[in-house]
Parts: structure tokens; C-alpha cells; sequence
């Protein structure tokens, strides 16, 4: 007698629909599942990988225009920080010194997390803004570290958005050479042990610094099983001596990166089992190109695509294939992506809820789903804090992981819960009040309480069954919450 089986229901259109919406994006807003069925799942795919073509609505352009400190160069930026630091640091007993800083740091935080907010919540181009949460997690930057604080908006803007969905050796070259990544891992101070420091203790032997070397390899590239040794470590250290900036030279005349002959060590390096000759600034730029087509490079890059695509432990035959890919194209991000999102594998995970949202993913998509509009995103920051991932603070290179087990706690589906249940209420403050960023009673320009009916058909296939029953025989004060705050909406 042959034992039953039993068989998967088919993938609805839907499911297909709000996999995309999900793992392309920050999920859907009101009607975003009827669009991407009626163009097409693959033109909606084709569409998000060449975000260039997909307009920007006018009002997001317009507000993004006006967050003066986040369109400045960097080096005014810096320049103001470092005027009010000095000035606080000078006056220590005049309150107003110190307040003028904070409030410059205060403004220059709020308009770097309004311009990221804004646009994971509001722009068409949703694949390009997972992006740049993607690659700024991989080439992690911590803006509390100095003067990173000033430097981590232009970090984002010029090298890693530019580059998110190109080529990967432009991108490895961009974060190499921006300021806020020669400040965050040292390699700005980074000498020949022969060379002499300037500054505070000129004439003083600054030695090697082995930071940037060893994340480059660990981290951005190789990976922790990348086959390289201590020894490939310090001869990297050694061939990124003299790539640096300097920060009088930035704030004064804008000059960011440079390299100094006077710093770097000229000496002949054996790495990764390569000789390599003295060439200067070359040596870097040969080490970046040897690194973004090491094979090791391809499979580290495409096992994190496909975990962050997929599923926390990808399948190896998909990681194969991508990594293929990177090495035939010549590390194009694009065409990675595009393998990754016509594979079985992928589209398999539609209905499945495999992934768990992080606090950035459930904080955004919850927005999108409930079409919140705000003015003050101070809310928004606070509670990306409270969840434990604070925009530009994780401390370590590694960055922020995208898997279950590092959000999945107790405490943190409480803390979820509890904000589902403010922005579903009306009860965040979103909005300033005669221009001030401080707390507003009421929600003015979104609806005071967001109506589940409409959190229901927005998110379609997203709550199951059992979960609307659950929703609809609960008090009505309670249901929008519950949309928001459940098991349901937290997986994608």
C-alpha cells in the first residue's frame, strides 16, 4: 500500500507578487501588489535592477533637495564640525559653545537618517535603496568613531550609492579611498616603520597599522576562510601605507583622499604568493583588482547575496552559480542579482516567510505598508535604537547581520509590538510642530489611526488566514496594531 503524500499548494500570483515587494523592497504600499501583477513580476524585477529608470516622485526629490547638510561637500561638513568642536573644546564653561555643537551634530544626524528614511520608504526604487543597506552593511563605516560623524553622509552618497548595482572593483576602490573608511579602520595613519608621524609628535616613527588590511580581506573581499595568512595580512598593511587624507587639507580646500610617498613602504611584499614590486599608489590599486576576481571574493559575495535574498543558509548550488557569474562578468553586481532573481531558489521562497525582517526592514515596511508620512523622523530613530540597530551605529566592520537568530529575542518582539502598536495608534510624533523636530501630540499629516481594512489588502498574502481571524474578533482599537505586530508581518 503506498503511504499518502501530501502536495505544496501552488504559489498564488499574489505570493509571487509580495515575494518581489518583500526581497527586492521594504514590502508594498497600498496597491503595489496590483502593479507589480499587471506589469509583470519579471518587468517589475527588470525595472528595479536599472533604478535610472524608474522617476522619483517630485515631492521625495524636492525633500531630499532641502537636507542642506546632506548635499553639502564633504569638506564643509567636516569643516563646520570641527570649527564647533574646537570652539566647545575652548570654551568648556560656556554652555552656549556646547550647545551650538549639539545642535549642529543633532541637525547633521536628523537630515542623514531623513535622507535614508525617506527614500527606503518612498522612492520607486526599492532594489537600489536594499542596496545601499546591503553594501553599507558589508563596508561598514561607525559614525560615532570621531570625526566619522561628519563624514558618514558623503560616505553613503558618493561611495557606496553610485555603485550598488555595478561593478564591485568600483565600489571596493570607492570605499577604499573615502575618508570616513581611512579614518574608521586607521589606515589614514597607516606609515612604513621607517617613516617619521607629523602633528602632534613630528619626528616620531607612526608605524603600520593593520586594521584596513585585515577587514579588506576578512570582510570585504576574501572572506574569514579566504586562505590567506598573518603574514598576507601585514604585506596588505604594507601595500596601503601612504593612502590617506588629511583633515585640515578636507575641511580647508576639499581635498579628500591622496596618497603620500613619504608614508608608504617601498620595499618589495610577497602576498597571496605574489611578488610584488614597488609602485607606489599601484600597489594598492593592483591589490583591489586581484582581490575583486579572487574566487574566494565571488563565493563570500554571493553566499551574503543569497543569504540576504534567500534564506540564512543558502543553497550551495545557488551560490555556485552566482559566483560563476561574478567571475564571468567581472564582478557586475547587476548581473549577479538578475541570476539570483530567476533561480528556482528564489522564487521558491514565495509564501514561505523564510526570512525574519530586521528592526530597519520592519520599521520601513511597516511605514510603507500604512503610507505613514512624516516630518520629523526622530521617532524613526529612536526607535531603530530602542530595537537595537541604530542607523549608522553598528560599532564593528562586520555591520549589521540580516539572519533570524540575531533578531529573534523576547525583548525585541516586545519592543516591535510596542511600536506597531504607536504607529498604528497615531500616537508617534511624525510630524514637527512650527519647524521644531521635538514631540508632537498627534499624528497630523497621516491618518490618526491606520485603518486595517486597508493594512489588510495592501499586504495581501502576507497575513494568513488564521492570523485575519485572529485580527477581526479582536477589539477594534487593537486591529491595526495587530496587522502590524504580528508573527506574520515580521517574516517575509
Amino acid at each position: 500500500m503506498c503511504a499518502l503524500q501530501t502536495q505544496a499548494a501552488p504559489v498564488t500570483q499574489d505570493q509571487q507578487a509580495l515575494l518581489v515587494l518583500n526581497r527586492l523592497g521594504y514590502g508594498p504600499k497600498p496597491g503595489d501588489l496590483e502593479r507589480v501583477k499587471q506589469i509583470g513580476i519579471d518587468n517589475y524585477i527588470e525595472q528595479q535592477l536599472h533604478p535610472e529608470s524608474i522617476p522619483l516622485p517630485p515631492a521625495l526629490s524636492n525633500r531630499l533637495a532641502a537636507l542642506e547638510t546632506v548635499n553639502q561637500p564633504t569638506g564643509a561638513v567636516l569643516a563646520e564640525f570641527l570649527s564647533l568642536r574646537k570652539e566647545a573644546q575652548q570654551n568648556k564653561d560656556e554652555e552656549g559653545a556646547r550647545q551650538q555643537q549639539r545642535q549642529f551634530v543633532t541637525r547633521l544626524t536628523d537630515q542623514t537618517a531623513e535622507a535614508r528614511l525617506a527614500r527606503a520608504i518612498d522612492s520607486p526604487r526599492q532594489l537600489e535603496e536594499v542596496m545601499v543597506d546591503f553594501w553599507y552593511n558589508h563596508f561598514n563605516v561607525f559614525s560615532g568613531k570621531g570625526i566619522d560623524k561628519a563624514l558618514v553622509a558623503s560616505y553613503e552618497r558618493d561611495a557606496i550609492r553610485p555603485y550598488v548595482l555595478g561593478s564591485f572593483r568600483d565600489l571596493l576602490g570607492a570605499t577604499a579611498r573615502h575618508p570616513a573608511m581611512l579614518f574608521y579602520l586607521d589606515n589614514w595613519l597607516s606609515t612604513a616603520d621607517n617613516a617619521v608621524a607629523r602633528g602632534k609628535n613630528p619626528g616620531k616613527p607612526a608605524g603600520l597599522n593593520e586594521n584596513y588590511a585585515r577587514e579588506l580581506m576578512e570582510l570585504h573581499t576574501l572572506g574569514v576562510d579566504g586562505g590567506y595568512s598573518q603574514k598576507d595580512v601585514t604585506e596588505l598593511a604594507r601595500i596601503f601605507t601612504g593612502w590617506t587624507f588629511n583633515q585640515r587639507e578636507l575641511a580647508t580646500r576639499g581635498r579628500g583622499f591622496y596618497f603620500d610617498p613619504k608614508k608608504h613602504d617601498n620595499g618589495d611584499k610577497h602576498w597571496l604568493g605574489r611578488n610584488i614590486t614597488a609602485q607606489g599608489q599601484g600597489e594598492g590599486e593592483a591589490a583591489l583588482d586581484i582581490l575583486a576576481m579572487h574566487p574566494a571574493t565571488a563565493h563570500h559575495l554571493s553566499y551574503q547575496l543569497a543569504q540576504y535574498f534567500v534564506q540564512d543558509q543558502p543553497p550551495a548550488a545557488l551560490v555556485e552559480r552566482l559566483s560563476r557569474r561574478y567571475l564571468e562578468t567581472g564582478g557586475n553586481i547587476r548581473e549577479v542579482l538578475r541570476v539570483l532573481f530567476s533561480s528556482r531558489e528564489f522564487s521558491a521562497q514565495a509564501g514561505t516567510g523564510s526570512k525574519f525582517k530586521t528592526p530597519y526592514q520592519f520599521i520601513v515596511s511597516a511605514a510603507r505598508a500604512g503610507e505613514v508620512q512624516f516630518t520629523n523622523v526622530r521617532p524613526f530613530i529612536n526607535a531603530l535604537n530602542q530595537l537595537g540597530m541604530p542607523l549608522y551605529g553598528c560599532q564593528t566592520p562586520d555591520g549589521y547581520k540580516n539572519t533570524q537568530s540575531a533578531w529573534l529575542n523576547p525583548d525585541a518582539l516586545t519592543r516591535r509590538i510596542t511600536f506597531a502598536n504607536a504607529l498604528a495608534s497615531g500616537r508617534l510624533p511624525l510630524n514637527k510642530v512650527d519647524g521644531n523636530t521635538m514631540e508632537s501630540t498627534r499624528n497630523v499629516a497621516a491618518p490618526t489611526v491606520l485603518d486595517t481594512n486597508t493594512l489588510l489588502y495592501t499586504l495581501g498574502p502576507a497575513i494568513s488566514a488564521s492570523t485575519r481571524n485572529t485580527i477581526e474578533s479582536s477589539p477594534a482599537g487593537l486591529r491595526s496594531a495587530m496587522v502590524l505586530g504580528s508573527p506574520d508581518f515580521m517574516q517575509q
